[in-house]
């Protein structure tokens, strides 16, 4: 479906012809990082819709739908945000469910998401299928963190400054402005653009 032109998806459409520059062909997992509350899920959605235009097939997921429960979380110790950031996410979930099965490409079936964060309360796993060439597009905090690296094809870090204690400890570890493929600007939604980052950013 053709999308009304706007700033915002004009901006898209340049991001997202950069993308499939690099996707050609097979499964692609483009991850999108940022502080609380940033945008990040619209951000991803509005790409995602972008993409769909290109006649890509597009899955969405998002980390709120892999985080571990509170119960779970109690097992690693106090609530505290270190906690949150070492163990507020079942990464091993993510991979086994997600991220391997959609990079066989087709051949097996794959779950976009484990937990219902509302509720805190786990869901019963939706097995879904997809050709195989198509885009994921995950959003969530500390996606572009070290340990995940190696799980992405295209990154994006929304910019902007943690406040959030979690997130400032996260930034701390692994600035993820300072990893991404591209760092967007969204503070102003409806005019985003690209912030490029200088020879010393590159060079961390």
């Amino acid at each position: 479906m053709k999308l009304v032109t706007t700033p915002r998806v004009s901006f898209l459409r340049d991001l997202a012809d950069e993308i499939a520059a690099h996707y050609g062909r097979g499964r692609m997992i483009v991850a999108i990082d940022g502080p609380l509350q940033s945008g990040k899920t619209q951000f991803a959605d509005d790409l995602a819709a972008v993409l769909r235009e290109r006649e890509h097939a597009v899955f969405r997921a998002s980390m709120e739908r892999f985080h571990r429960s509170r119960a779970a979380q109690d097992a690693y110790g106090d609530d505290t945000p270190a906690r949150y950031v070492g163990y507020g996410f079942d990464e091993s979930a993510l991979r086994r469910v997600l991220v391997e099965p959609f990079r066989m490409g087709g051949s097996t079936a794959f779950v976009t998401g484990v937990i219902d964060p509302a509720r805190d309360a786990w869901v019963q796993p939706k097995w879904i299928t997809g050709p195989s060439d198509a885009i994921l597009i995950l959003d969530g905090r500390f996606v572009l963190r070290k340990r995940l690296a190696g799980l992405w094809d295209f990154t994006i870090a929304l910019d902007g400054e943690p406040a959030d204690p979690a997130d400032v400890l996260a930034y701390a570890e692994r600035d993820p402005r300072l990893v991404a493929s591209a760092v967007v600007d969204d503070s102003d939604p409806e005019h985003p653009r690209r912030r490029l980052r200088d020879v010393d950013d590159n060079a961390r």
